[in-house]
Formats: C-alpha cells, sequence, structure tokens
C-alpha cells in the first residue's frame, strides 16, 4: 500500500489482477489424502455446468479402477489421449495439442502433480496447466496437500513416506479458486477398508503405512492451514486493489521486536505466549539503525528457536519501519518491551511506544513489563525535519554563555575557539549547510558581545580583521569536513548494518537443505535489499537433457526460455515484455531492462548469476527486480553485487551436489543391477539345469532305470525346487525390508527356548557338524517377532555351519548385558577379509572364502540386518575371533 496515499488503490495489485485478465482460470479441488473425493466432486460440478449449457472436456481423469470415479464422468465428453512409445511398451498420456485444438470453455484434468512420460511437450502436468492457462482456457484439476512442494518435508516426517512427485506453491497461489474437498479421518479409514479406494493388497498395506488416523488428521490440518493461507492471501490482495486500510480482524498475527541482548527473551518468550493464546502466527522483526550497538543474533535464534518467522531491516525511522512492515504482513498485535528512554524523551513523548500509540491505532500494542526487556531499539539520532535548526541557535547560544563566564579571564580574541567548537558540534550533529549558518551566527554574536567596539558590528583593528578572515576560514574547513565525516559515519553504519544482514543470508544460504528453500532466500533477501518485488529465473535444467537423451541437444538447454522459480511476494511476474529483457539478459550473461542501456523501458531490471565453469563465466540464472524508486541506490547496489555472488555460489554448489548424489544413485544402482544379475545367473540357473536335466533323464530312460536312481533323482529336483524357493523367498524378504511393509508382531519370547530349537533345527540339516550351547537357566524373555527370531538364527546358524571347519564346532551363547539380550555365535572356519567386513551385511555381497566352499546367495545376512532392525536390535560381525580364524555374528536385542 502506498503509504503517501492511503486513498489509492495499490498499482501491483491492479496490475496483477489486470495480467489475470487475458489468461484462463484455474480452480484446484485440494485434498488432504488419496480418497477424500476430489475427482468425484469436480466431476460433480463440471456435470452440473455442462446441463447449464457450459462447453466442459474430460481431458483426463485418473480413476485408478474405482467404479463411483468412472461413474462419475456421466455424460461428459472425453478427450482422446496421446499414445507414446517408451522402451518397448505404450504409454497413454493427456494429449496437449488436441486440447489446444478443441478449446473447450472448461476443461477436467486430473493429478496436477502427474510427471509426464518422456516425449512430452512439458516434464510436469502442472506445465501443461500453464500452457492451457496462457491460452485462455479454464482448467479444473486436482491434487493432494502432500504434493506441494513446500509440503513434502514435513509429509515425510508425518507419515514416513516421501513424496516424488511435487508441484511448485506458486501453482497452487497463482490459481483463481481453491476448494477443499475434507471427509473426518475415520469416515476415509472406513471407505479405505471397503475396498472405495485401493484393493484388497494395496489398502491393506496402506492401513499399515500411509493410512494411519494420526497421520491423515495431521494431513488434514495441513490442508485446512493451506486452505485457510489462501483465503488470507484472496483478502489481502482485494484489500491493496480496493485501497482497503488494514489490517481486518479476521486473523490475529502478532509481531515482536527484537531489540538486541538479553532484552529479547522476555519480549520474545511473551509473544509466543500471546501468539498460543490467540492460535495466530507469529513475525519477528529486528531494525538495524546507525550507531546500534548491540548484537541481535542472539535473539534471532531465539525467535527462530520459537518458531516465529524472522526478518531483518535496515532503517532510520524506526516506528515508520515497523508500522510498515506491520502493515505489509497484516500483523494485528505488536509487541515490544518497555525500554528505558531518557526522561527527555519522556517528556517530550518521543518514545517508540508513544510513537506506535499514535501512529497505529488500527494495532494492538502488547508492552512487556520488564525491566529486562529493555528497549525494543534505539530511537533516531537525528532530529527529523525544521527541527534540527533549532541545533543552530542552542549551541551558538550555550558557546555565548561560556564566553560570558570566561569574559575578563581570557583574551576576546580567543573566544573564537568556543564558537569554532560550537560549530564543530553543529556540523556533527546537523551537516555542514546548518554549520555555515551557525558559523555566521557565532561570528556576529563574538564581533558584536566581545569585540571591541562592543556592541556593534564594527572592527577597529587589523588583529581582529585577521582574526575574524582566519575564523571564517577554519569555521567553513570544520564545517565541511565534520559534516563530511558525520555521513561517513552515517553511511558506514548503514554499511555494517547491511553487511550483518548479508553475513545472515550467506549463514542461511549454507544451511538451506533443498533447491526451493535456497531460491526463496535469494529472492527474499533481494526484495528487502530493493523494497520492491523480486524474483528469480532458471533456464531449463541441463539435467533434464541428460535424463531424455536425444531429445534436446546442448545448444537448446541454454537457449531455453528462463522459467520462473521463486518470487516475493509469491505473486511477482514478470510480463511479456519484461521476458524479451529477461531472455536477451541469460543469453548474453548482462545486466537487461529497467535502469539499463538494453531494454531501459521494461519495468523490470534482470541481473545474471554468473558462475565459471570449464574456464568460462555461465549465466546460471536471473535475478529479477522490480525496484519502487526511480533513482539508483549506492548501497542497495553494493548489497546486491554482494547477493549475487553469493547466491551464485550457492546454487552451483547446490547443482553440483544434486549431480554428485544423481552419480552416486546411478552407480548403486549399476552396482546392485550388476549383482542382481549375476546372482541370478548363478542361483536360478545351478538349480533350474539339475532339475531340467533330471526330469529329461527320467522321461526319456525312466523305465529303464533302478528303482533307487529313480529316487536320487527325484529327491534331486525337490532339493533343487526347494532352494529355488528359498532364493525367491529372500529376494520377496529383501523387497518387504525395503519398501517398509514388514510390521513385527511384538510378545514375551524365551530366548533360550528359541536358541534351542533353532540348534536342533540346523543339526538335522547339517549332521556331520555340532552346536555346543552355552544358555542361561533364567532365560530372559524380551518382546520380540518369534517368526523373524527364527529366520534369523535359522540363516545365522546355516551360515555358521557351512563355514565351519569339517571337524569343527559352532559355539551358541546367550546372555544379558544391562538393558539387552545378547546372541553370540561362533564358528571356527577360515573367517572373512578385513577388507569384505564392513560389506558382509550388504545385499547380494559374497565374501571371498579361502576354501572351497561355494558361496550362497548373498542375502542371507543381509535379511537378518533388515529383520532384527525390524524387531529394534542390533546385528555386527566380527573376524578374526582366535588364531587368525572364525567368525562371531553378534545379536542384541532390548531385554
Amino acid at each position: 500500500m502506498n503509504n503517501a496515499d492511503p486513498e489509492r488503490p495499490d498499482p501491483d495489485a491492479l496490475a496483477e489482477l489486470a495480467a489475470r485478465e487475458g489468461r484462463g482460470r484455474l480452480k484446484v479441488f485440494l485434498g488432504a489424502a488419496p480418497g477424500v473425493g476430489k475427482t468425484v466432486e469436480m466431476l460433480a460440478e463440471g456435470r452440473r455446468l455442462q446441463e447449464a449449457g457450459r462447453d466442459v472436456l474430460v481431458g483426463l481423469v485418473e480413476t485408478h479402477g474405482r467404479a463411483e470415479t468412472e461413474a462419475a464422468i456421466g455424460t461428459l465428453p472425453r478427450l482422446p489421449l496421446r499414445a507414446i512409445a517408451y522402451r518397448s511398451q505404450v504409454l497413454h498420456e493427456f494429449d496437449l495439442d488436441a486440447a489446444l485444438a478443441r478449446r473447450p470453455a472448461i476443461l477436467l484434468l486430473d493429478e496436477l502433480a502427474h510427471t509426464n512420460a518422456p516425449g512430452s511437450r512439458h516434464s510436469k502436468r502442472w506445465q501443461d496447466v500453464e500452457e492451457l492457462r496462457d491460452a485462455g482456457i479454464e482448467v479444473w484439476t486436482a491434487m493432494n496437500v502432500q504434493h506441494l512442494e513446500s509440503s513434502a518435508e514435513a509429509v515425510a516426517r508425518v507419515t514416513g513416506v516421501r513424496v516424488a512427485e511435487t508441484v511448485p506453491d506458486a501453482v497452487l497461489k497463482g490459481a483463481d479458486a481453491v476448494e477443499l474437498v475434507d471427509i473426518p479421518p475415520a469416515e476415509l479409514l472406513e471407505r479405505m477398508r471397503a475396498g472405495k479406494i485401493y484393493r484388497a493388497e494395496q489398502a491393506e498395506r496402506a492401513l499399515r503405512g500411509f493410512f494411519k488416523e494420526g497421520a491423515l488428521a495431521a494431513l488434514r490440518e495441513l490442508a485446512l492451514r493451506r486452505t485457510a493461507d489462501r483465503v488470507d492471501a484472496d483478502v489481502t490482495s482485494w484489500m491493496r486493489r480496493n485501497a482497503v486500510a488494514g489490517p481486518w480482524p479476521v486473523g490475529d498475527r502478532l509481531l515482536a521486536l527484537i531489540p538486541g541482548g538479553a532484552a529479547a527473551e522476555p519480549v520474545l518468550q511473551q509473544a509466543r505466549r500471546l501468539a498460543d493464546a490467540l492460535h495466530a502466527p507469529l513475525l519477528a522483526l529486528h531494525v538495524e539503525q546507525p550507531g546500534q550497538d548491540s548484537d541481535p543474533g542472539r535473539g534471532i535464534a531465539l525467535a527462530q528457536q520459537l518458531g516465529a518467522e524472522t526478518e531483518v531491516t535496515t532503517a532510520t525511522d524506526l516506528p515508520g519501519a515497523i508500522l510498515a512492515h506491520a502493515r505489509a504482513r497484516r500483523a494485528t498485535h505488536i509487541v515490544l518491551g518497555r525500554g528505558d528512554p531518557p526522561w527527555w524523551r519522556r517528556a517530550l513523548g518521543q518514545t517508540l511506544i508513544g510513537a506506535l500509540a499514535r501512529q497505529a491505532p488500527e494495532f494492538t500494542l502488547h508492552v512487556v513489563p520488564s525491566q529486562a526487556a529493555a528497549r525494543a531499539a534505539p530511537t533516531p539520532r537525528h532530529l527529523p525535519g525544521w527541527t534540527t535548526w533549532l541545533v543552530v541557535p542552542l549551541l551558538v547560544g550555550a558557546a555565548t554563555l561560556v564566553c560570558a563566564v570566561l569574559d575578563g579571564m581570557v583574551p576576546d580574541a580567543a573566544f573564537g575557539m568556543v564558537y569554532l567548537a560550537a560549530v564543530v558540534a553543529i556540523a556533527a550533529i546537523a551537516g555542514p549547510v546548518h554549520a555555515g549558518v551557525g558559523a555566521v551566527l557565532a561570528f556576529l554574536v563574538w564581533n558584536f558581545l566581545f569585540l571591541p567596539p562592543r556592541y556593534t558590528l564594527t572592527i577597529a583593528s587589523a588583529q581582529d580583521v585577521l582574526g575574524a578572515v582566519v575564523f571564517g576560514a577554519v569555521a567553513a574547513l570544520l564545517a565541511g569536513t565534520t559534516g563530511r565525516l558525520g555521513r561517513n559515519v552515517r553511511s558506514a553504519a548503514l554499511r555494517l548494518a547491511a553487511l550483518r544482514r548479508l553475513t545472515a543470508l550467506s549463514r542461511r544460504l549454507n544451511a538451506e537443505a533443498s533447491m526451493a528453500e535456497l531460491q526463496m532466500a535469494v529472492v527474499e533477501e533481494a526484495a528487502r535489499i530493493t523494497g520492491g518485488p523480486a524474483c528469480l529465473l532458471l533456464p531449463l535444467d541441463e539435467a533434464l537433457a541428460a535424463i531424455l537423451p536425444g531429445q534436446f541437444t546442448r545448444d537448446a538447454v541454454l537457449q531455453a526460455e528462463p522459467v520462473l522459480r521463486a518470487a516475493s511476494p509469491a505473486d511477482a511476474t514478470p510480463d511479456d515484455g519484461a521476458m524479451a529483457a529477461a531472455r536477451w539478459a541469460l543469453a548474453n550473461g548482462r545486466a537487461a531492462g529497467r535502469g539499463t542501456a538494453t531494454l531501459p523501458t521494461s519495468a523490470w531490471r534482470f541481473l545474471p548469476l554468473t558462475a565459471v565453469r570449464d574456464g568460462q563465466a555461465v549465466a546460471l540464472g536471473l535475478l529479477g527486480l522490480h525496484p519502487e524508486g526511480d533513482a539508483p541506490d549506492p548501497e542497495a547496489d553494493r548489497a546486491l553485487e554482494a547477493l549475487l555472488d553469493q547466491a551464485a555460489v550457492a546454487l552451483e554448489r547446490a547443482r553440483l551436489a544434486d549431480i554428485a548424489a544423481n552419480v552416486r544413485a546411478r552407480g548403486q544402482t549399476e552396482a546392485l543391477r550388476t549383482a542382481l544379475l549375476t546372482s541370478l545367473g548363478h542361483d536360478l540357473r545351478t538349480p533350474l539345469t539339475v532339475i531340467r536335466g533330471a526330469a529329461e533323464t527320467l522321461r526319456t530312460v525312466g523305465p529303464a532305470l533302478t528303482e533307487a536312481t529313480r529316487a536320487d533323482l527325484l529327491a534331486s529336483i525337490e532339493e533343487e525346487a526347494t532352494r529355488l524357493a528359498r532364493w525367491m523367498s529372500a529376494i520377496l524378504d529383501i523387497v518387504r525390508l525395503e519398501t517398509g511393509q514388514l510390521v513385527p508382531r511384538r510378545e514375551p519370547v524365551d530366548v533360550a527356548l528359541a536358541l534351542e530349537e533353532a540348534a536342533t533345527h540346523a543339526e538335522q540339516a547339517h549332521p556331520t557338524r555340532r552346536i555346543l550351547r552355552d544358555l542361561p537357566a533364567d532365560p530372559p524373555r524380551p518382546r520380540l517377532d518369534p517368526a523373524l527370531l527364527d529366520r534369523v538364527l535359522e540363516n545365522v546358524l546355516d551360515n555358521a555351519l557351512k563355514y565351519a571347519a569339517p571337524d569343527g564346532v559352532v559355539r551358541m551363547v546367550a546372555r544379558r548385558e544391562g538393558a539387552e539380550v545378547v546372541v553370540l555365535i561362533e564358528d571356527d572356519g577360515p573367517g572373512i577379509p578385513p577388507e569384505d567386513l564392513p560389506r558382509i551385511f550388504d545385499a547380494f555381497f559374497r565374501a571371498v572364502r579361502t576354501d572351497s566352499i561355494a558361496a550362497g546367495s548373498g542375502l542371507g545376512l543381509s535379511i537378518c540386518r533388515g529383520l532384527v532392525g525390524a524387531m529394534g536390535g542390533r546385528i555386527a560381525a566380527e573376524s578374526p575371533i582366535a588364531a587368525g580364524r572364525g567368525t562371531r555374528i553378534s545379536l542384541r536385542f532390548p531385554a
């Protein structure tokens, strides 16, 4: 809102409204989880409008086999899907070109977060929606709150499931309407159990994982908050367009002022308590001022710990900066410390509390009555406006009083030094112009009162004339020098405050976990520096060219259209004219737009973020600025230069980290693929060869064989089939462990009895080997899953017996150590090489053995690690254990 003309509508809000006029509307049906009825509600509204005569077309609806969703389509016409060949299969996707050619009044397009098949024009469906809107087509779509980019991390912590497909928050913020489709978690679970959402086996897995009542309640709250934020943004936009003074008391927001030093703690704690009592969001602001010595770092850190959204700004007019920020963020309550201003400020009513009370009647002020609260921030040291001229007569008068006291004790000419001191003080406080006027007034008073002949302006002697000339020259020199020094001190203080802010930004850029958070941090700081909207434009990600070889050349990637990735405020979007300047700036790596020599008529200015790659400077992206004023600000320009350097380094670091992560992931995938193929080649081919050979022998010469030979061949078939089934079961166990589908059943287990039964079975399978037992008389009974424990003991004992010495034994020990039950299984075999020991529990890993015993599939110990971990225990391996031989496997469970 323009503070100078509060009755005038916000031009940015009007421009935003005008920008939407040419685009198609977007309506989003938002839900907390799958199955709440988003698609059905969207189709029902579409049918109602069709019956009213509107042209409604179904672009794509994902029914997921639900009869209810299929029936909801009814008589709505459908757009034929586009067939895309991909890796020897045909995928059916939404046909964007057909929709643009058909141009319905309303297009229904489900699953906004969907990733399109390779070969599509856009990689994401929300990008298809944006192109449809640019063409003037109204789009209705549906999505779940967990697919919002900013919500993915929170959803992962709540549900334990990380969402792979996300939609930028700007898409939802840019929607014209958001309708929340909501049902209680209990009703949603009933729908799930009734098979109305997933098939029976999928529903069972979902009920054990994502669809838990507590998780659904948390997702519901998240969806409600997102919708409430959207309604709040709509109210704010309407108020800005219609020049309505705010804030409206429809929702409370607390703004806490962060003072420096220890005074911040009581203010922030009281603000947190008020925010909790009002169920309101908490904002925290610190205003840096010239000459401020206290460090706000402790207060800012405390505000972040208390969950406040913090911001630091620099200003000389403290009340004005506070009120501007409070109005911009629609705060309704302001919390500040009482402080301890000087008595004369209290007498003149120049305290911060008094200024806010006079200038902000629409806010509720909360003053923390604690002496430790000190003051929220020092008030400006300069005197505003015309009152600075009062300094001139006051200081000249003070110098005159000093001279009157010294009259008769020092020569009259020495009084000039007293008046020079007053001139210096005026220059330091008010500036060189005031000092010049003060010098003239001081000379006239000095001449009139103290130079002979007194009480006249006549200068009688040549000595006095010379003294007057020297006084004028020295006064002019001191006025200019001291005035410039005062300005330099104030500028240095402002630069120091900006440096503190950039240091805080550097820490924030280094701490951000995701690329989206990093981009938002850059545009928010740019908006603070310039005082106007800011945005970040990045070219087509080069990673896409690597994922889709042949689809994009490197030149096509580098010449791609700049894409808006982040904006502050979120609705700040460059127009078509500005985008022409952006394309030129990205292609040439130089600034363009407002205030530059290239396309200066653009409303936006674009500054490139450059980094060095292969010895050449490359534009990583563009920082777009829409400053409020036309006059350049040198301090802001220097701050922007520092911001561009830091942002470029941070973005390049994040890009390289993503590339390194992708390389590691591809390497791990390739290693797993190689291990799997090797295991398939050995562990499947060997039993199949034996089964096939024995079967062919029985089929061709079976009648000619003796009964013992036929029985031996049948036993071979049965043994190899059992081996094959055991291998497939191990693969399925690995899949269950990796997908988190394994849920252990807890009950007290007699460890000694379980070990005895496992040892008996293992000795029957290996009749030539022995197992020595060392079991406690009073065995502990930890809460474990008996079936999973049997699987673990079976695998570990089989492994130990297989690799024990031919005439050796396996030793099994169980005991209690503190709060744990420990099971040790030792063999006296050749042991495990030291280089293989760290990987012994990896899937498909086979340790190199020094004997002739063939290694297994490499899955047994990996499955044991997963099963033990699922029961809350630990498993470890030691080798060698005695005389350079032997292996010890230790199992530890909570007692």
